[in-house]
């Protein structure tokens, strides 16, 4: 079986690297390149970030292709309606990367629960402790925590958040019942959430889904945490809001945002760096996930995280 990689070299040393000796044991694997028109003719490509389009054009001169593992999260952008027409076979790391996702999430949660960044930036400036200066809503025993989006991230969060005293709430409109959370409707969520996360794909009907109105229903100090995609939320509305809520972004539209914007100068918003992603170490994973499904496929089996045609008007 013969494979190939496309992706951009930084890809290739973050996450194939260090699986190239599994790849090559597996299968015939060669050449990585930037831009498919390198490619010869293969029977599976493994992509990465920096792949283009895999185009009809790209599949003209691709003949044998039958598979595509991508070693990233979402496939939008490089997987293209041309492959799916075809039947290539099409596999992802969003579970890998969702992981990473989660926990950046879930350290967010407890950390904004205590106010800990807050309370550490007041206790270097005043080099004092009082335990009792606090408001009744600091701490996350019994906080109630929002979900939105029942999403293979927003799932993850909820199996992470069991073994805590918190109360899940969750909204997504394509699932009725989510284990481990209450479903209610996006209003309430809003309205009885202590922290609302937002877990919910950018797409036409999602773009400025978290609008000045559902804003307004957080209660003072409550906290809004967006790790899917900044268009999500209606960010000027969100400008309004921050002196009297508490942000944490992870993304933001546009990503980066320009100096002097309004949510840099706030010391109720946290912006990190689009980091709650696969980073690091965690790259390893990744390369780990599309070693084992390019295994499957030439053992035969199916892959463990396909990415079904009918899929792809949701994918984020």
């Amino acid at each position: 079986m013969r494979a190939a990689g496309v992706m951009s070299a930084d890809a290739e040393k973050a996450v194939l690297a260090p699986v190239l000796d599994a790849l090559r044991a597996i299968c015939d694997f060669g050449p990585i390149t930037r831009t498919p028109a390198e490619l010869p003719d293969v029977d599976l490509l493994i992509t990465g970030w920096g792949c283009p389009p895999i185009t009809a054009e790209v599949l003209a001169n691709l003949p044998g292709l039958k598979a595509i593992v991508h070693t990233a999260g979402s496939v939008k952008g490089f997987v293209t309606d041309a492959c799916w027409d075809r039947g290539i076979v099409v596999s992802s790391a969003a579970s890998a990367n969702a992981l990473p996702v989660a926990e950046y999430t879930l350290a967010m949660i407890l950390l904004n629960g205590k106010r800990v960044l807050e309370r550490a930036r007041d206790y270097r400036a005043t080099q004092q402790i009082d335990h009792y200066d606090v408001p009744p809503t600091l701490g996350n025993y019994g906080a109630t925590v929002g979900i939105l989006s029942a999403s293979m991230i927003g799932r993850r969060v909820i199996e992470l958040l069991r073994p805590y005293d918190l109360h899940v709430l969750v909204h997504d409109p394509f699932v009725t019942e989510v284990d481990g959370a209450e479903s209610v409707s996006l209003a309430e969520l809003f309205r009885r959430s202590d922290v609302v996360s937002v877990h919910t794909p950018l797409l036409p009907e999602t773009r400025g889904l978290v609008s000045r109105e559902l804003l307004a229903l957080l209660r003072d100090d409550a906290v809004l945490i967006n790790t899917a995609r900044g268009a999500v939320i209606d960010q000027d509305a969100l400008v309004d809001e921050v002196s009297r809520i508490r942000a944490v972004l992870d993304v933001t539209d546009p990503e980066v945002l320009p100096p002097g914007h309004p949510l840099w100068r706030s010391e109720n918003v946290l912006i990190t760096p689009h980091l709650a992603g696969s980073q690091g170490n965690e790259w390893v994973r990744l390369g780990r996930h599309a070693a084992d499904e390019v295994r499957r496929w030439v053992n035969g089996e199916p892959f463990s995280t396909p990415v079904p045609a009918q899929r792809r008007e949701r994918i984020a």
